[in-house]
């Protein structure tokens, strides 16, 4: 395990800029999740930390020591690969262990640790098994242990869920979240999927255009959004967002004449544009307090919970409730929420405080 420093990197191919000076410490023990939109720079990021990219600018600190100028092999690290990068013709024993022999470690030795992190990863049986005789999650925890048996200081994870069908997506979280605890050690996971992020991190980063949005722990980045941004990308579904016009004090008014009342530390400048953001969860049917009244437009009935999109005067809306559905396609429905769970945006984003 090990702390990880990153300083002020910058990583630019030719005139076009990836990361922008971003700065970020990992703890020992902490598993991290980058997050963000396709091309924020989360791989990039990732495998300059592995060493596959070189840095542009700024320093990296894997337990204090500077290894931005270190080959892959010496920084103590290793990477597990969306496309699981398996050797077709070993076992699945010698794809775990081959690592280890290029390091001319002891076949004893080997053999020990090949051992404990099947076991750990439930796949023992498989260890005289060819990859293509696997499936695509048992394949994924053979690339898995091939890390594990090295002992790295630190675990790199890029996309390793990506290739998953959705019911092994789920079943694959859990295994990684019990290995998070059963190892303790110090772990940085890249995914698009904030469902990945929300429930395995122990501290998120949400990057855009190469640059640090926010980072913290996931029910802060949920609850306490640092921007729209942060606001819109953490949740599911996400968080509904409405251009409102501030009254005074901590009161809006919406497209349409409803005015909402927020808990908020800070106040807009009256007449300012401003954004309202309320989760979708957050918004219940009959709700008297904040009410905005619209046409129920689709109904997604999942079974646990159902999603309502209304069609209102200050633009669409999604209701996330629990259980069936109660109202039909066409019905004029009223949602309200709690003041303390709105959420309130400058135009250029910022978040204003909550109370």
């Amino acid at each position: 395990m090990a702390q990880l420093k990153v300083e002020k990197v910058v990583k630019a191919f030719g005139n076009a800029t990836i990361l922008q000076g971003v700065d970020l410490t990992v703890e020992d023990g902490e598993f991290c999740v980058f997050v963000g939109p396709s091309g924020c720079g989360k791989s990039t990021l990732l495998r300059i930390i592995c060493g596959l990219e070189e840095v542009t600018e700024g320093a990296l600190y894997i337990d204090g020591a500077e290894v931005a100028d270190l080959p892959p092999a010496k920084r103590d690290v290793a990477m597990v690969f969306q496309s699981y990068a398996l050797y077709p013709h070993m076992t699945v024993a010698q794809n775990m262990g081959f690592g280890l022999k290029l390091l001319k470690t002891p076949k004893a030795e080997i053999d020990q640790r090949v051992g404990k992190a099947a076991k750990i990863l439930q796949i023992e049986h498989l260890l005289s098994r060819k990859p293509r005789e696997l499936s695509g999650g048992q394949r994924q925890r053979v690339a898995i242990g091939r890390a594990i048996v090295r002992q790295p200081k630190i675990f790199l994870f890029d996309e390793p869920l990506s290739n998953l069908d959705a019911a092994l997506r789920v079943d694959m979280r859990v295994e990684l979240a019990k290995l998070k605890a059963e190892l303790g050690a110090t772990v940085i996971y890249v995914t698009h999927d904030q469902v990945e992020a929300m429930t395995l991190a122990d501290k998120i980063v949400v990057l855009r255009d190469g640059k640090v949005e926010q980072v913290g722990k996931p029910l802060e980045l949920y609850h306490h959004p640092a921007n729209q941004f942060v606001a819109g990308f953490i949740g599911s579904p996400k968080m509904n967002f409405v251009v409102a016009t501030a009254k005074g004090g901590t009161s809006v008014e919406l497209p349409g004449g409803a005015v909402i009342t927020l808990a908020l530390a800070e106040s807009p400048l009256p007449g300012a544009t401003v954004t309202l953001g309320i989760r979708p969860e957050a918004l219940r049917v009959g709700a008297a307090e904040n009410a905005i009244t619209g046409t129920v437009e689709v109904v997604e009935a999942l079974g646990g919970e159902t999603l309502l999109h209304l069609a209102t005067p200050c633009g669409r809306l999604t209701v996330k409730s629990e259980g069936d559905p109660s109202v039909a396609v066409g019905d004029s429905v009223s949602v309200g929420f709690a003041s303390a769970d709105g959420h309130l945006f400058e135009q250029a984003g910022r978040a204003f405080k909550r109370s």
